[in-house]
């Protein structure tokens, strides 16, 4: 069976390289960038490849825009890459359907010292629908493709799947991490595994929380999916979110865990206030005792000791999603509290993963003490729960 290929198991030099980054990062609200995390994660490949006198002209998407929308541009990210990147030039491409001769060059990164950015791929059509032809016109730019946007592998884009089919193709430095301490974890974990779930949506993780089941020796639930769990089990959970048409699937895995013997712990107790309220201190009830028009916005005290004792005896532990509205910090505490719990387990190997994960504890210390903090939430996912993703798949030809 045919294996992904790493950027250091062959000698790429003189080429031109189109390299799949994720620079999908996030923006404050004054349109500075929040975090560039993802284009620190993507020097290491960089520079290995510029090693090679290659020359680079990297592609990303950048939120979701509708046709070109210059709110989604990728001027700042071009700045900002520009700062990590002193020794060479950063070349926005505005568009490269129009205008590709800054591609048909000789590849000599040591004379021009520049770096190619293409614009926003989602301002292209051919981009989500993985069309063949704009497949293509990307292929057209260089003579290898390197995918190193784990963020991305789980989509069938033409940027990570369709490219694949017209140029000799291999996997970056932070692909090649992510996949193999995931698989460290879906393979051959150390034990006990604990798998902490949050968020809003139970409706993307029913699959994922099925497999961790099956892998893992404890799950613990946080967050609003919270509700969907309490609801089957015919809970009030007051004015909090909820995916009904997800209460059945929650309910078949409460049985399932209970035929099984599977250990699936909910919150005893929960914090509730109002979403925009940060001074007034939250209310903690247990789950018992909420009523209709209370809104439950975090795991409570009780639970934060429940699920610190159960990961303090962890080997591993995975954690997608937080445990309540982080965005307000009265309601950042139970993510904090996981958070703490993990870090001061001295003999835990930790995967996180997740935009909304990474918010809560980017600003929090000892963020070296987290094995693996994953730079794809959804990617992680759907790895873990697949095995497999499209992306990764592409690059085995």
């Amino acid at each position: 069976m045919a294996e992904i290929t790493y950027i250091d198991q062959v000698f790429i030099t003189n080429k031109r390289v189109l390299v799949r980054v994720d620079y999908n990062i996030s923006f404050m609200k004054n349109g500075t960038i929040n975090d560039d995390t993802k284009i620190h994660n993507s020097l290491a490949t960089l520079h290995l490849l510029l090693k090679g006198n290659n020359k680079l002209i990297l592609m990303s998407h950048l939120g979701k825009p509708k046709g070109r929308d210059m709110a989604f541009s990728m001027k700042p990210v071009a700045d900002r890459l520009q700062a990590h990147m002193p020794g060479y030039a950063v070349t926005l491409v505005d568009d490269f359907l129009k205008d590709s001769s800054f591609a048909q060059s000789p590849a000599d990164a040591s004379e021009n010292k520049t770096i190619f950015l293409l614009e926003n791929t989602r301002f292209y059509d051919g981009e989500k629908k993985n069309d063949p032809e704009f497949s293509k016109q990307l292929a057209n730019l260089a003579d290898v493709y390197v995918d190193d946007a784990f963020g991305s592998v789980h989509r069938a884009h033409a940027s990570t799947v369709g490219v694949t089919t017209f140029l000799p193709s291999y996997g970056g430095l932070l692909i090649k991490e992510e996949v193999s301490l995931i698989k460290q974890v879906i393979e051959a974990p150390e034990r006990p595994v604990v798998a902490i779930i949050g968020g809003a949506k139970i409706s993307s993780k029913i699959g994922i929380i099925e497999k961790f089941m099956m892998i893992a020796d404890s799950v613990l639930i946080g967050g609003a999916m919270t509700n969907n769990f309490l609801k089957a089990k015919g809970i009030e959970i007051g004015k909090g979110l909820i995916d009904v048409d997800f209460i059945p699937a929650a309910k078949r895995l409460l049985d399932i865990a209970a035929e099984q013997n599977k250990h699936i712990l909910l919150p005893v107790d929960r914090r509730i206030g109002a979403q925009h309220d940060e001074t007034s201190e939250p209310i903690i009830k247990k789950v018992e005792d909420v009523g209709v028009d209370d809104e439950t916005l975090d795991i409570g005290p009780e639970t934060e000791k429940q699920f610190a004792d159960v990961i303090s005896h962890a080997k591993t532990v995975i954690w997608n999603g937080p445990m309540g509205h982080f965005e307000n910090p009265q309601f950042a505490k139970g993510s904090i509290a996981v958070y703490n719990a993990i870090i001061n387990n001295p003999t835990v190997e930790s995967i996180l993963g997740g935009g909304d994960t990474i918010s809560v504890i980017k600003k929090l210390p000892n963020n070296d003490k987290i094995t693996h903090i994953s730079t794809g939430g959804g990617a992680m996912l759907e790895l873990i729960e697949k095995g497999t993703l499209p992306g990764l798949e592409a690059l085995k030809k």
